[in-house]
């Protein structure tokens, strides 16, 4: 027996109390962009974070806010009032509302707003910090920019595949830094800058990511023949984790289909158009909601009638 569609069932829970009706129409076209409907939206919105960003940086420069302070001001609060109500939308629309508060997504769209409220509502707040703080927290709105671009969704799933590997590496790189930072210790001495084996530890950091800030030099002849290796070494160094995401980059575009088709209950993205299970929480997913552009698509890639 084929599943009922979503929009016969308006009245009724989808999927045991996912969204239906209005609350289903509000998260396709808020949670995902595979209609035209949500790619305005997503639009939209990068428009204003932008817009916003770009308000918050203006108003760091002394010479414009002296002029423009009060338009500044009141595009600002037009920004917030339009992400709060995109804020409240969305924990109107998901199924577990706190679930999404507490997500990463959820905890930056609350920064993003959350700072013009405080410096309002809290007028004893500048005894306590600085308002340039709270300019820095809306900064956050940038993040949002995320959950609005595919390929920091593939990026993210890729650095998340790769985060053993990564753990693995950054472990060796912390070891050859301890013993190299340790043996310039004992050559140099204290006499020539590498006070402690601290010292000496971030002489060998900043030489192995060849930043080499030159507060700190060998003087020896084994101390420069240990500092060659090192930077000969960071070369190498650098290259391991760049090819590691790169792999784990690729196989996310070549094993997914580009889609943000958006689980209800757990919130991943990414499914592809036939899944009828989301693959991180095992929920049943509701059915695809798409335009005109999914006829042109490979046979194997559209969902089931």
């Amino acid at each position: 027996m084929q599943d009922t569609p979503p929009e016969q069932t308006a009245a009724t829970p989808l999927h045991g109390g996912a969204p239906a009706g209005w609350r289903l129409r509000m998260y396709t076209i808020i949670f995902e962009a595979d209609t035209r409907a949500g790619r305005a939206f997503d639009l939209a919105l990068v428009a204003l974070i932008v817009a916003s960003v770009t308000v918050v940086v203006l108003d760091s420069m002394a010479s414009v806010h002296e002029h423009y302070s009060g338009l500044l001001r009141a595009l600002e609060w037009t920004f917030t009032l339009l992400f709060t109500a995109e804020y409240l939308a969305r924990l109107a629309c998901v199924r577990r509302p706190l679930r999404y508060a507490r997500s990463v997504f959820g905890v930056i769209d609350l920064l993003a707003i959350l700072p013009t409220y405080l410096a309002i509502l809290v007028p004893g707040l500048h005894a306590l910090i600085d308002v340039r703080v709270l300019r820095l927290l809306r900064l956050f709105r940038i993040l949002k920019l995320g959950a609005y671009v595919a390929e920091f969704g593939q990026l993210g799933r890729a650095l998340a595949a790769s985060r053993r590997k990564i753990l693995v590496f950054m472990v060796f790189v912390m070891m050859v830094v301890m013993i190299m930072g340790t043996l310039m210790y004992v050559v140099e001495g204290p006499a020539h800058g590498y006070t402690s084996i601290p010292v000496g530890v971030y002489w060998a950091i900043t030489t192995m990511t060849t930043v080499g800030f030159g507060d700190i030099t060998p003087h020896t002849d084994l101390g420069r023949v240990i500092a060659s290796a090192m930077m000969l070494l960071g070369w190498g160094t650098l290259a391991v984790p760049t090819g590691i995401v790169s792999a784990e980059f690729t196989a996310q575009r070549i094993g997914r289909a580009p889609t943000t088709r958006t689980c209800h209950e757990c919130l991943s993205e990414g499914h592809l158009p036939s899944a009828r299970f989301c693959r991180d929480c095992g929920a049943r997913l509701p059915r695809w909601h798409h335009d005109e552009d999914v006829a042109r698509a490979p046979a194997e890639q559209r969902p089931p009638a």
